[in-house]
């Protein structure tokens, strides 16, 4: 099933076997992302069975909405943990082949002047809250939730402290087909990426809010605006308090193909790991990469992310990683966000790291 672009195998058209592999990238820094814009998966499986195909590039809405809902066989998926949260409790044969921590910009903004100056002022004011009706996942809500409600909860307040004020984007995101001049892997451009901004920048603007929370992108509409910064999570010294879908970012493939090719999944997580060494030995070629993923300038990847994101991109299942995955999972659960509980440490698969970096190893 060649409908969309493959990369990798380059097989004559008299053969017809091959192994249809799926993939899907977020905007945000990872070993996956910057291997496919390397062609580092290219010359993985150049000359073998499997062709790899863009979800984001299918005609099929439905098959795009994978990159969210993750409902489309033999899928590989990294970025933000909040989808596969969701697709797992909603029962999606999907499993967790390796996490990252992404430190990254999170912070609760106003406007100077404004008065609200700390966390504590936030008491009885209005904050914004995405609402996108139309996407199968509402990640964007779920992070500025979590956002508030740390900063909240780092001043003794809750959520019954303030009153959130839904701003609704109707627009799915992946309603259309990727635009033409987008560059990075996960082929969101810049120009999508800046106006789902939009709506919160005018609510802001308008009054019809008192505060927005923003993440790792919202560091230049935080300088636009010359925000107060209310409260800067990301600062938080407990780790907890940072979790959020970019912390930590989840690796993830379809289970029936775990089942039926672990060799692929094995070489796939093989090529993230090699590339992610890459990244930390190169570290200013990868920010470079990163910006272009993030859809930001360069020079603001170190304030989007930290100083050292290129050489946190490894793919790991440490217990503690494992822990916060659990974490965000009962918050998502706690606050309507997922509809079934599940176990988190059971929802884990070791073995393809374990053989991934016996494969990374070996190439050195």
């Amino acid at each position: 099933m060649n409908i969309a672009t493959p990369i990798g195998s380059r097989q004559s058209a008299a053969e017809q076997t091959s192994q249809d592999v799926w993939y899907t990238v977020c905007p945000v820094p990872s070993a996956a992302s910057i291997a496919l814009a390397r062609g580092d998966y290219e010359q993985e499986f150049q000359g073998s069975d499997v062709t790899l195909h863009s979800i984001r590039s299918h005609p099929d809405r439905k098959v795009r909405e994978a990159h969210y809902d993750q409902s489309h066989p033999n899928l590989f998926r990294e970025g933000g943990n909040i989808p596969p949260i969701t697709s797992k409790s909603k029962g999606q044969n999907l499993r967790v082949i390796g996490l990252s921590w992404i430190e990254h910009y999170s912070s609760v903004l106003a406007l100077p002047g404004s008065g609200i100056k700390t966390a504590a002022d936030l008491k009885g004011k209005r904050l914004g809250l995405i609402k996108r009706p139309n996407d199968p996942v509402d990640f964007p809500r779920a992070t500025a939730l979590r956002g508030y409600v740390t900063a909240l909860e780092s001043v003794g307040l809750g959520y019954e402290d303030v009153t959130f004020v839904d701003i609704v984007l109707d627009e799915p995101l992946v309603g259309k087909p990727p635009e033409a001049g987008a560059l990075s892997s996960s082929y969101f451009s810049a120009r999508v990426t800046r106006k789902r901004q939009g709506p919160e920048l005018r609510a802001l603007l308008t009054g019809e809010v008192d505060a927005i929370y923003q993440s790792s992108q919202g560091v230049e509409l935080a300088t636009l605006l010359d925000a107060h910064v209310v409260a800067d999570v990301s600062a938080y010294t407990d780790k907890k308090s940072c979790i959020n879908n970019l912390a930590p970012v989840a690796f993830t493939v379809r289970g029936e193909l775990l089942d039926s090719r672990p060799d692929v999944v094995a070489r796939y997580l093989a090529r993230a790991i090699k590339t992610a060494r890459w990244a930390a030995a190169n570290p200013s070629d990868a920010k470079r990469q990163i910006a272009r993923d993030s859809s930001i300038a360069e020079e603001w990847v170190d304030a989007a992310y930290s100083p050292q994101v290129a050489s946190v991109l490894e793919p790991s299942l440490t217990p503690e990683l494992i822990g916060l995955l659990e974490d965000q999972k009962n918050f998502l659960l706690k606050y309507g966000f997922i509809p079934n509980d599940f176990s988190v440490p059971d929802w884990i698969a070791h073995e393809p790291l374990a053989e991934a970096r016996r494969l990374a190893d070996e190439a050195k």
